[in-house]
């Protein structure tokens, strides 16, 4: 396994990190044994946006087994809500939410404390002018999140975080259909019918790209496969299936 450091953090992450998305759907114990395995060949980082009660309970008894040696990924923001999924800013919800990550994650701190799916500059606006941004910096300050991030799919956005002086990475939709793809602050657009117009990156992107390595803001990859769709010859849209091991052959430095 290979490691990298995740920009100003100074952590040192495995190149291949657990997104731990659709846990719920499978037995505790089978998905228990995956991240198991997962370590056993040298991944250290593990991503929770997921709120649910069963999925955290999954992360947070294995990662208990061996803390020191997992890179958690907590965001803030993700909360359930009448047993659905919520992305909210209302600390009525936000704050409960939180508490309970770290109650199931059984420990005292989440090592990179994400401020959860920020895809709009009205939306940046408000999250870092209020209560919600507060709440993030008192965590930071009390070391119950070790580093402060945000997750993103929209390069603009991306663009103010890395910016700011505040963000020290950014959970990021990283790969090649996106990055032909012009900013939006609505990711369902990016998962319509696509014809994989438009030729290499898109310029928003690759001055982001630009900015985070010259700011030394870590980037982690949300989105690598494009749902599936960069596998399948029917949705691929490069009208052809990528074999898995082109899509991030090519450090991100020399993509712009």
């Amino acid at each position: 396994m290979k490691y990298n450091k995740l920009g100003c953090t100074g952590l040192e992450v495995s190149e291949i990190g657990f997104g731990g998305e659709w846990l719920e759907r499978h037995d505790p114990a089978e998905a228990e044994d995956v991240m198991r395995y997962a370590a056993s060949k040298g991944i250290n980082i593990v991503d929770c946006w997921m709120p649910d009660p069963k999925s955290r309970d999954i992360i947070g008894k294995v990662i208990s087994e061996d803390r020191d040696n997992w890179i958690v990924q907590g965001h803030i923001g993700s909360t359930h809500q009448n047993g659905q999924y919520v992305r909210t800013r209302d600390m009525k919800y936000v704050k409960p939410a939180f508490e309970d990550q770290l109650k199931r994650f059984r420990g005292d701190y989440i090592d990179l404390g994400m401020m959860h799916y920020i895809d709009s500059e009205a939306e940046w606006e408000t999250c870092v002018k209020g209560d919600y941004f507060d709440y993030v910096r008192e965590l930071r300050a009390a070391g119950t999140i070790r580093h402060i991030g945000m997750s993103t799919h929209n390069p603009v956005v991306g663009k103010l975080a890395a910016e700011c002086g505040f963000i020290e990475m950014i959970m990021f939709s990283v790969n090649p259909a996106f990055d032909m793809k012009p900013a939006t602050d609505n990711i369902d657009n990016l998962f319509g019918d696509y014809d994989g117009e438009g030729a290499g990156i898109d310029p928003q992107r690759a001055e982001f790209y630009r900015l985070c390595e010259e700011k030394n803001i870590g980037i982690t990859v949300m989105k690598g496969f494009f749902g599936g769709r960069l596998f399948d010859k029917e949705k691929s849209p490069f009208a052809r299936p990528l074999p898995p091991l082109s899509v991030f052959t090519t450090p991100l430095q020399d993509r712009r």
